[in-house]
């Protein structure tokens, strides 16, 4: 593939849009041209040859510009190679072991023909938004449980196939 690779997110307080951005850079340095781009903000990935898609996990579900994203780009989404993300967990969790994707996305997966998933730490630090972070802050459960080292090995992983011949 010669092609260019847009590398989307849903997030809140910023902690997806840097897992996709170390995302893009891997894929960089294998030879692909990557894009990064809030999902928010994508009016078409008709010019993009490949799509990696992840958002932050927020009660559950995935953030809702992720999943607007998908519903709003699916026929396209399944017409080309489609990786998908989270980011979430505020434990070790995804570090330790294979975190499946929460439902919805297992739907979408199926739905879109994803070629695979996985789901990182997430981060939550003094001055997040929103209500429900400033509770888990108070109740001690903040943190960045990111594992970037996980995050370029199935980047690269990505890329391998993207890059077969």
């Amino acid at each position: 593939m010669t092609g260019t690779v847009l590398v989307t997110y849903g997030t809140t307080n910023g902690s997806t849009a840097q897992i996709a951005t170390a995302v893009a850079d891997v894929l960089r340095e294998h030879g692909l041209t990557a894009e990064t781009r809030p999902a928010r903000s994508v009016e078409s990935v008709r010019s993009y040859d490949a799509v990696v898609a992840g958002a932050g996990l927020y009660a559950g579900r995935w953030h809702k510009d992720a999943r607007r994203f998908l519903r709003r780009h699916r026929r396209d989404l399944a017409q080309r190679p489609l990786w998908l993300f989270s980011s979430g967990p505020l434990d070790p969790s995804a570090s330790e072991r294979d975190v499946p994707p929460v439902p919805g996305v297992q739907k979408a997966m199926a739905r879109l023909d994803a070629r695979g998933h996985v789901t990182f730490g997430g981060r939550l630090e003094e001055g997040a938004g929103g209500w429900v972070a400033r509770m888990l802050l108070r109740n001690g459960k903040g943190g960045d449980f990111r594992d970037f080292t996980a995050v370029g090995t199935w980047a690269a992983r990505v890329a391998d196939e993207l890059t077969r011949v």
